[in-house]
């Protein structure tokens, strides 16, 4: 093995050339090697043979390391001790995602992790040399990864102006739009939505960076730009129609979550996402629905589900209810059996809320009340007595369901 002296000789001269960069760690380690950024997007790789692997070819092709072989990665603790230690580590084979024999080593400035170095297991095993000359190859590459990473930041300060104007209807004209997406090298699908996910307290750095890993790697959606404001995350996805739309964010709203808990330990993320759009001039539309399909969520347990503006059915009406009738009376029949709960120390209107949640089925909503079924016949009987209604009238249900809901709506205004 040559000196520590020799070895960074080796790296003399190719500052900005990480492809040759990446054939010179190849040509002391006997394998082929890739270099990604933090995110596992591909930065450069070196020549090889036969011996290679799927994952790298993958890899290769896509600019991006598979999601799969990603998740590959956390699942057997390979990632999360890259990021905890600076110390090369081999890696053994995951077959079913066509990943072999590898040594691997993160690139780092201080705790902050730029990049890995990958290299495949040539024609012997890698020996303890191999790996300190990795981890020496790591130290060489933290300067370039630092110029790429500060090119990035330029770049994504100035997506996330533009996206601030399109959220907030700035742009007049499609024209004006293109032009600038032109810049930024971005192609416009056919339909665009707003995401926007809700974290419990303030996104700070470290989190941010964690985000931004999340959504490089996933490919269960078309992220285009993203931006943050305080504890949220806002994204503009984009897809060829608005089915594939729905379903991309219905897919990764919840894997966003489940991840940034499981790999993160960040907890309570609630995430939404606002109606396609045709045109990105009408993107603060969209941004609105995603808003108000979060503060729905918040509001009520039952929606908890829901991950798009047009799941929430009937709770799309209550802000204009709400907004466009700020003097509306609420329902007779809720404010009498409000007025005899009150008197009677009874629970009337608390079980016909339950009642017409569980869509008006004596059984479901017997077993929520942990009441018997003749229990609750005996207060649906005083219901109707007491609040003056026809439960067995679909129009008469729908307003009191509705006015149910308006009142826990108006509850929740009046705290916020």
């Amino acid at each position: 093995m040559l000196s520590e002296n020799l070895n960074r000789d080796l790296f003399k001269g190719i500052y900005g050339d990480l492809m040759e960069f990446s054939d010179r760690i190849s040509s002391i380690v006997g394998g082929p090697v890739t270099i990604e950024d933090g995110n596992h997007r591909l930065l450069a790789y070196s020549m090889h043979d036969d011996t290679t692997d799927q994952a790298r070819i993958s890899t290769i092709i896509g600019r991006r390391v598979p999601e799969k072989v990603v998740n590959s990665l956390w699942k057997a603790g390979i990632i999360p001790t890259l990021l905890e230690n600076n110390a090369p580590i081999k890696v053994d084979a995951i077959e079913n995602v066509g990943l072999g024999n590898r040594a691997a080593v993160s690139i780092r400035k201080n705790n902050e992790v730029l990049g890995f170095i990958w290299a495949l297991e040539g024609k012997k095993p890698f020996t303890d040399e191999d790996l300190a000359f990795l981890q020496l190859a790591a130290k060489e590459a933290k300067n370039q990864l630092q110029q790429l990473q500060l090119k990035t930041k330029h770049r994504e300060a100035g997506t996330q102006e533009f996206l601030w104007r399109l959220l907030t209807g700035h742009y007049q004209k499609e024209s004006e739009i293109k032009e600038h997406l032109k810049r930024f090298s971005i192609h416009l699908p056919a339909v665009c939505a707003i995401g926007v996910f809700e974290f419990p307290e303030e996104i700070n750095g470290s989190i941010e960076r964690n985000i931004s890993y999340m959504l490089t790697v996933t490919q269960k959606i078309n992220i285009l730009l993203t931006t943050i404001d305080h504890n949220k995350l806002i994204v503009l996805a984009g897809s060829e129609s608005d089915e594939e739309l729905t379903i991309s964010f219905k897919t990764f709203i919840p894997t966003f979550i489940s991840e940034m808990k499981n790999r993160f330990e960040v907890s309570t993320i609630i995430g939404a996402s606002g109606n396609s759009l045709n045109s990105l001039l009408d993107g603060r539309h969209s941004y609105g629905e995603a808003l108000y399909t979060l503060k729905i969520k918040s509001i009520f347990p039952e929606t908890e589900q829901i991950i798009t503006y047009d799941g929430l059915g009937v709770f799309q009406s209550l802000e204009a209810i709400d907004s466009g009738h700020p003097r509306r009376r609420e329902h007779h029949t809720l404010t009498k059996l409000a007025r005899y709960d009150q008197k009677h120390q009874s629970d009337l209107l608390h079980t016909l809320k339950v009642y017409l949640e569980k869509d008006c089925s004596q059984n479901d909503a017997a077993r929520h009340l942990h009441i018997h079924v003749n229990t609750l016949n005996y207060r649906l009987k005083r219901i109707t007595e007491v609040g003056e209604v026809n439960l067995k009238d679909i129009i008469q249900k729908t307003a009191l369901f509705l006015d149910l809901k308006l009142r826990e709506y108006r509850e929740y205004q009046s705290k916020s």
